[in-house]
């Protein structure tokens, strides 16, 4: 349902027709217009009776082969609903704590290597710079990190 009107003085051209006059407009001219004992701008009744003259579109098309674009396509709200919010926050705090659980199950030199790896957003570390961290080669780095990755 739509609102038509949505003023007071909008409420009383709709709903008190008696209590106007009639009205002609030279643009329309041998068309009435009901106009207000109270004076009411042209503009608000040429308004009004356009809204009243206005047709109906059904929102949602009888297939969809008639209208590809109908008008509930553009009114749909595409953000996630509140349901869906309160389950990406919960599997993320599921999911941190299960990273916490692993990070600590570590030892410390391989708890360094992948979160120098994998948990930064920023400047991860090369496995060069961490082979010469640790005076261990590359090679190294990599199969501690692979191990661990799969622990």
């Amino acid at each position: 349902m739509v609102k038509v009107a949505t003023t007071k003085g909008q409420r009383k051209l709709f709903f008190q027709p008696s209590q106007h006059e009639t009205y002609a407009q030279p643009a329309d001219a041998g068309r009435d217009r009901a106009m207000p004992k109270a004076s009411r701008q042209p503009e608000e009744v040429a308004e009004m009776e356009m809204r009243l003259a206005g047709q109906e579109i059904s929102l949602e098309p009888a297939s969809d082969e008639d209208e590809p674009y109908a008008p509930i396509a553009y009114l749909a709200d595409r953000s996630p609903e509140p349901s869906e919010i309160a389950e990406a926050k919960q599997d993320e705090a599921l999911q941190a704590r299960g990273l916490e659980t692993a990070l600590a199950s570590l030892d410390a030199r391989s708890r360094r290597i992948i979160e120098s790896r994998w948990l930064r957003e920023k400047d991860s570390a090369t496995l060069h710079e961490l082979a010469a961290e640790f005076k261990v080669s590359a090679e190294r780095i990599r199969q501690i990190e692979a191990r661990r990755s799969r622990k």
